[in-house]
């Protein structure tokens, strides 16, 4: 521990804890601070930048939040300038995050701060955009540790997560009368798709949506399941029973070949445009089908089955671009959920107070599109790292 502490002293600058108008620091003194300012003895981008510090440093609750920062009160109470070597409470530290920070201004603030940090926007990325080869992924989440005793129903996150940079643009909290597509609606009218193709479950295969996305300059794909009857029973008649004569193009097929983690994987995708001028759907271009044959470990076969539908046609998406699509969308439960709860610690967190929780995953967000702009795949390592080299950290945030 003293180790540690010393290496940052050396690293200390030796004027107050302020950079350049890109660094987070100067964006959180932006945020709008909802306490009472009598008595306020902490400004509230000192806290927040002090949390994403200990986050970093492998601190996941509210708590080991406190705790780090307390065994480092002298050090960063000259990193700030604060008037005493002291940090705050526990207590204080839940109260803040549960009553201080209006959530969906954190989120966005957070979201600026990483896409302004990545590579400036290219000729080439500009015209993916315009080829509607630049993915969104939308996916709810519950925090788990939210779920009070008895109950079912905890805290409901809807997040709109960009996969190819690891960043979250806005993640929004589902209203206990409300569910996912209405916020969804929200989400889509919140911020920019154009040149997006948007991916969601069945359950965001909804008509409303899909021409909101249309009317912003924006591609949907969505899977497609019974709860969408008509649509669903007209994808699987298609693929069982194609109509005759078949032309060539009518069809298109793409195959992925995976044995990772000792299992064979084979996916097919099927692609058709034959349903254009015969469903209702709205922008409708193409329909499909993924065929998905997985032999485990055992030898146990499995088979699944998914159908699906696409703004897209036939000219900017071909089959192999549909699958890689469909493929990218699990990125949102691999590479934000899974590391939220496992490296994170997310669902453990028991911090249920107000706004917590939600501000609480946003932070999880910010680590882990830090870690992602750095180029760091295995994330538990990379924060073991911060934790002993807690100068990198510094630069993580004091740069853009």
């Amino acid at each position: 521990m003293q180790s540690t502490i010393s290496t940052l002293t050396v690293s200390l600058p030796h004027v107050p804890f302020l950079f350049s108008p890109a660094s987070l620091y100067a964006r959180l003194c932006t945020l709008t601070d909802h306490r009472d300012p009598h008595g306020v003895r902490y400004p509230l981008a000192i806290l927040l930048t002090i949390a994403t510090l200990a986050k970093l440093a492998e601190q996941n609750s509210p708590r080991a939040i406190a705790d780090w920062a307390q065994l480092r009160a002298p050090t960063l109470a000259d990193l700030f300038a604060l008037d005493r070597p002291t940090m705050p409470h526990p207590t204080t530290w839940n109260r803040v995050l549960g009553s201080a920070v209006e959530p969906q201004q954190f989120s966005r603030l957070v979201a600026d701060f990483l896409t302004a940090a990545t590579t400036p926007v290219t000729r080439r990325e500009r015209k993916r955009r315009r080829r509607g080869q630049v993915a969104l992924c939308l996916d709810g989440k519950t925090l788990r540790g939210t779920i009070p005793a008895g109950k079912t129903r905890g805290v409901h996150l809807l997040a709109a997560y960009l996969p190819a940079q690891g960043i979250v643009l806005i993640e929004v909290a589902v209203d206990g009368k409300q569910n996912e597509i209405v916020t969804a609606a929200q989400v889509v009218r919140t911020i920019d798709v154009r040149g997006c193709v948007v991916t969601g479950d069945a359950m965001f295969a909804q008509r409303d949506l899909s021409r909101r996305i249309r009317r912003k300059g924006g591609d949907y794909l969505w899977c497609v399941k019974e709860n969408q009857e008509t649509l669903y029973d007209e994808i699987v008649t298609l693929f069982a029973t194609p109509p005759l004569p078949v032309s060539p193009n009518d069809f298109r097929t793409a195959t992925h070949l995976d044995t990772a983690h000792g299992r064979y994987e084979e996916r097919r995708l099927t692609a058709s445009n034959l349903l254009v001028g015969h469903s209702d759907w709205p922008h409708a271009r193409q329909v499909f089908q993924i065929e998905r044959f997985t032999i485990l470990c055992g030898g146990k076969v499995r088979t699944d089955i998914t159908d699906g539908i696409t703004s897209l046609s036939p000219a900017v998406a071909d089959a192999e671009r549909l699958l890689d699509l469909t493929r990218g969308h699990w990125q949102i439960e691999n590479g934000l959920f899974y590391r939220r709860d496992v490296t994170l610690g997310e669902d453990r967190s028991l911090l249920r107070h107000g706004n917590g929780p939600q501000v609480l995953a946003t932070l999880n967000d910010l680590v882990v599109g830090l870690l992602n702009r750095e180029g760091h795949t295995n994330h538990a390592a990379a924060r073991r790292m911060y934790a002993a080299f807690p100068e990198h950290a510094i630069n993580l945030l004091t740069t853009s």
